[in-house]
């Protein structure tokens, strides 16, 4: 029996001033998911962020925003790890992700951290990649001078909603990742028509 998820991360910068912009793509999933279980989140001082907790295929499920900035949420998720006595491959980080277009999420285990600062300080953090990941794809600028500002920016109207739907197919699939269903929730995730 593949291992589900326990531990639900999204990664993003605290403050009214980074709530919209596109590098909270994982925060926004993060508050989705759950405002969908009516959780609220509450300030954990000793985890170094929000958490929550919820119930999802009948199983309960942590949700963590880390309060650290974007570049030091290992910090946050590594405490939270160690603190729940939650293993690695039992957890998901959801982020950002500028290689692909809005409108499209992906699963995905393993693997490096691809520029994005969240997942390096993680990786760095645990000593290796092995935790699941829901990218949110934000669409890139064009030309890595532009990325700075592109993902510290706040997204068109079209480029928002279609990446609020392919939060919502996200969400979808999160059953399936708790009772470990891994396959089946990536080939739904990955042909879902947003």
């Amino acid at each position: 029996m593949a291992t589900g998820l326990r531990l639900i991360v999204g990664l993003g910068n605290p403050g009214a001033e980074h709530a919209k912009t596109r590098h909270n793509a994982g925060f926004w999933f993060i508050d989705a998911l759950a405002e969908k279980a009516g959780a609220r989140f509450g300030l954990e001082s000793k985890l170094h962020g929000e958490t929550a907790k919820i119930q999802l295929a009948g199983q309960t499920v942590y949700l963590l925003k880390p309060s650290t900035f974007m570049n030091a949420s290992g910090r946050s998720v590594s405490a939270a790890l160690r603190y729940w006595k939650i293993e690695p491959e039992e957890c998901l980080l959801a982020h950002d992700e500028l290689d692909m277009p809005p409108g499209t999420a992906r699963l995905k285990f393993d693997g490096g951290h691809g520029g994005q600062n969240g997942l390096r300080d993680t990786i760095a953090m645990l000593g290796h990649g092995k935790f699941h990941r829901l990218r949110v794809g934000i669409g890139h600028p064009g030309h890595k001078d532009k990325v700075t500002p592109w993902v510290l920016g706040r997204p068109g109207k079209d480029d928002e909603v279609s990446i609020l739907r392919s939060i919502d197919d996200a969400i979808a699939v999160m059953p399936l990742c708790v009772e470990g269903n891994f396959h089946d929730a990536m080939t739904k995730l990955h042909t879902a028509k947003s």
